[in-house]
């Protein structure tokens, strides 16, 4: 085996650790704080963190993130979630293990997206719902609850916005 080939396999592993690591802590994280909203505060309760700006309240959600589907009473809806989340999990790690090099950024991204996804993906079928907990708002202005899993989505999708716009 030449040196090369040995110099660039060692980036290449060690960015799937990292990226292993981050879809790990992310999924870890978010399945830890959504136990202890669930442990802690009743469902339906609202705790001031920051007056007139966050709360933490106990909420559950049977849509996709951010409350998107939440009120259509499709019987279907549940395991239509669970099958294209799972459809797009598979489509975003059969990409990257077919990719020879992935950037940072891109790879950063790509395990953010996919810890939150697949600790989401986890509680629609154990329970056919998330919880929600992270409540922002201001004024008469209300962003739908979340939780963990969906701030490292949005993230994730912030990294690779900023990869195609700034460093292709």
């Amino acid at each position: 085996m030449a040196m090369s080939s040995v110099v660039r396999a060692r980036p290449q592993k060690l960015s799937w650790i990292l990226s292993a690591l981050i879809v790990g802590g992310v999924a870890g994280g978010d399945q830890a704080t959504k136990a202890l909203v669930e442990r802690r505060i009743p469902e339906h309760v609202v705790i001031p963190v920051v007056p007139g700006f966050f709360n933490l309240i106990h909420t559950t959600n049977v849509g996709a993130a951010f409350g998107v589907f939440s009120e259509s009473p499709a019987p279907w809806k549940t395991m239509l979630l669970i099958v294209v989340s799972a459809g797009l999990l598979v489509a975003v790690v059969a990409m990257l293990w077919r990719a020879r090099s992935v950037r940072w950024l891109t790879s950063v991204g790509l395990a953010l997206i996919l810890g939150g996804a697949l600790s989401n993906l986890f509680d629609r079928i154990r329970f056919g719902q998330v919880v929600d907990f992270l409540d922002f708002y201001y004024r008469s202005y209300h962003w739908a609850a979340f939780n963990v899993a969906d701030s490292a989505i949005v993230i994730g999708a912030g990294f690779l916005i900023v990869q195609v716009i700034f460093c292709d």
